[in-house]
This record gives C-alpha cells, structure tokens and sequence, in this order.
C-alpha cells in the first residue's frame, strides 16, 4: 500500500480511497471518499436541472478490525482538519458495533486496483419525528469486481454544546469539537453475492442479512422479497415477525411455489436469505431483499440468471456420398438465447480443422413451453469430399464450461456397395442350399 498516498493541507492522509491506521488493538481506521446524493430536481436530463445533485463528502468508519495475519505499513491515525473546512463534511462512525461484514475488502480495495463506490443520502424513518438537532442518512457501500454489498443507516449523535462546532456546511448539522459529523450505525442489511447463475430445474440460495444495534432483536421483523422483471414485478415470499407478541408470532406467505425462508435463522442471526428450488425461466430477474426493524428498513439487490447448456445431435448417423446432401446440426433445450453454431471438416491429408466451405444456414430461433431455445444448422455436403474426411458442428454456450462437438466420417460409396454385394451373395447361398436339400 505505498502507491497513491498523498497528505493533504487539511490535516489526515487520504491512500486512495482507504487510509489505514493500525493501533495497538488491531483495529484501524477506514477512510472513504463519498458522494452525498440528493435531489437536483431535474427532470432525468432534460432541461437545465440533473435528476440528482452529488457532493464530494468522506465517510470515516472507526476501529475496523484487522487480522493478525495482516501487515498494514501505514501507522498514521486519522486526524480532522485542524481548521475546519466549510466545503469539507466528514461522517465519522465506529465500525465495530453492529460490525459491518466484509470490511477487510473495502479495507484493500486500493491495494487491488478495485473502485469503490460510496453514496449517502438523507433518510427518513417511517412514523419516527426527527429532531432538530438530528438526522438519519442512507450509506451504500459496494467494490468493484467484489460480489458482497451493504446498505448502513448512520444516525448523528448529539453533542455537548460545549464541545460543538457551530454548523458551517450544508447540512445544517451541529459538528464535534474536531470538526467532524458524529453518527452511529443503528442498522445495516448486505448480501454475499449481488449476482448468481443457477441451473433450470435446479435450486439456488439467495444472500440476504441484516444487523442492528440491538442484539438480541428487540422490534418487529419484516422481510420481503420481491421479483422485478421485464418492467413487472411481484412478491415472492414475505414475512412479519412481531416480537412484542407474548407467543412471538410469525407469519410467513410464499407466493412463488417452493420458495421458503428460515424463520429461526431470520430472529436469531439476521439471516434473511431466500431459497428457491425448482428453477424455471420465470424466475430469472431482478430480487429486492428489503428487511425492517422496527422504524428502519433497507435492501438489498441481487440479480439471479439462470441457464441450461444445448443438446446437440447431427441429422445422420452415417455419411455416405453418391450425391450432395444436406447435414444439419440440431441444438436444442438451451437456456439464454444466445449460442454459436460453426461447421468444420479434417480430411484424412490434414493436421488440423478447417472452416468448412459450406458456412451454413441458420433456422429461425424456437422458443418452448419451458422458454427454452431451440437453433438449427444446415450445411451441404458435396460428393467432391474425400472418404475420412471428419466433418463436426462447435457448439458454443454460455452455459457450457467449453464446446460440444459432433462429429461424422465421410464414407466411401464402394464401401456400401461391399456390403450390398455380400449380402446378396448370402443370400444366393442359402436359397440353392435349401434347394440342393
């Protein structure tokens, strides 16, 4: 972590988009580059205003663990500007409690060439009156190339009136004594993996959790899970757990058949991951995990593909050539649309495959019941082909970890023509056998 680093006028080091600062406790401090997201009040480019305003902000989580097995060369701790900045607002929360899962990628993130992307925007608890002096804002944490994601809601914390700064930013809010906006996670939702690919038929887990500064849960639980897909969407399964019940009661409704949740794992762990078994192409889309407690809610995203690789077969079983004829290579039960069908023939002079002079006709895409695919290939033969030459149809799919390939030897006529003969020699003999009786 030597590249990149830079001190700024303004008092703290900045490596990236991470500073790292290592303490005698094995934590460090994590320095974020933010933008704070608002509304422009545009009208989504058109006209003079954009549809949101952003505004450069740096998002300081305290304390993040590090492992023993780390070596962090950067020993500065993180220091507020000693002047404060009117154009400069620093979020400043501690990052141990509720801990936030996956830190140690944001935590190297510079170090491995990832961008991360870091949004905040203003939040307002459902049926909970803000104060004055308070406020609630929405953090969304994701790196590039890294399949984990989250979602903090930070809440401000008051301050001593004589160890305030008087607001000087835009956000109106009373700063520390070092400058800095005081908040605290109160709750956070993430997900391991914001993309996955399951088989048709088969089944897949979708990753879901959630965390607040309660532990054990002290409010009532909700979790929906919802499919976006094609500009349509609907619930899929969706659970309330009211906690100030003497009996604890549950409800739980799976509008998708053979969708299920954990309800255990839901009060106990923060678990909220979704299992679907029984895959179709309908279930293919855009899932939304949202998760309340209590007055707060926040989501996650995750986009679930599916896919099925093609059978393929050849039209014939043998190849015998008197006269052109036509060879087609059927692919067919595969899952996305797209595939690539090429033709290639080895005669018995050559050493590797060539792209067969014939580049073949496409049939239209067939769609079934299931919304599988189905494509054809038509390529013909010509009678000019040397008896050996190995003509094969590659198959190329998203879904297939490398090609199929089909393959026919070219035969020769007189071959054929053996057997005809031999058999009526057969024949002939039997038929004066039983004669000669």
């Amino acid at each position: 972590m030597q590249n990149l680093l830079s001190t700024m006028t303004t008092g703290f080091i900045l490596l990236g988009f991470v500073m790292t600062s290592v303490y005698a406790g094995g934590v460090t401090d994590l320095v974020l580059s933010c933008d704070l997201v608002e509304d422009g009040g545009g009208h989504g480019g058109m006209g003079n205003g954009a549809m949101f305003a952003r505004t450069p902000m740096t998002l300081v989580l305290r304390d993040v663990p590090v492992g023993p097995d780390q070596s962090l060369e950067l020993l500065t701790p993180f220091v507020a500007p000693s002047i404060p900045v009117p154009d400069l607002i620093i979020f400043e929360a501690q990052a141990s409690s509720p801990e936030i899962p996956n830190l140690e990628v944001l935590l190297h993130a510079d170090c491995n060439d990832q961008e991360v992307t870091c949004e905040i925007s203003l939040y307002s608890p459902r049926e909970l009156q803000r104060r004055s002096d308070s406020a609630y804002f929405m953090v969304s944490l994701n790196v590039e190339g890294v399949e984990s994601s989250a979602s903090l809601i930070l809440e401000t914390l008051a301050v001593e009136k004589d160890q305030a700064t008087p607001a000087q930013n835009k956000l109106g809010l009373p700063l520390s004594s070092a400058g800095t906006l005081l908040t605290k996670v109160i709750f956070l939702v993430f997900s391991q993996a914001k993309s996955v690919s399951a088989p048709l038929s088969g089944g897949v887990l979708l990753s879901c959790g959630f965390k607040q500064q309660d532990t054990p849960l002290a409010q009532d639980v909700s979790v929906e899970w919802r499919l976006q897909h094609r500009g349509k969407g609907h619930q899929v399964l969706v659970m309330k757990t009211q906690l100030d019940d003497v009996e604890g009661n549950t409800e739980m409704h799976a509008m998708r058949r053979d969708s299920s949740m954990d309800v255990t794992q839901v009060v106990s762990e923060g678990n909220a991951s979704l299992t679907l078994k029984k895959l179709k192409v309908s279930d293919e889309g855009t899932y939304i995990c949202t998760v309340g407690v209590g007055h707060f809610r926040s989501q996650q995203i995750i986009q679930l593909h599916m896919h099925q690789p093609p059978l393929v077969s050849l039209s014939k079983e043998k190849l015998v050539l008197k006269s052109p004829q036509t060879l087609s290579c059927h692919c067919s039960k595969y899952y996305p649309l797209d595939s690539q069908m090429e033709w290639f023939s080895l005669s018995p002079s050559e050493t590797e495959p060539q792209p067969f002079a014939d580049r073949g006709a496409l049939s239209s895409h067939r769609q079934h019941g299931d919304g599988t695919y189905s494509l054809s290939s038509h390529i013909t033969v010509p009678p000019t082909i040397l008896p050996g030459t190995k003509i094969t149809c590659r198959v190329t799919h998203r879904a297939l970890d490398s090609p199929i390939h089909v393959n026919i030897i070219v035969e020769s006529p007189e071959s054929e023509s053996y057997w005809w003969v031999l058999g009526f020699l057969v024949i002939t003999i039997l038929f004066f056998y039983q004669v000669m009786r």
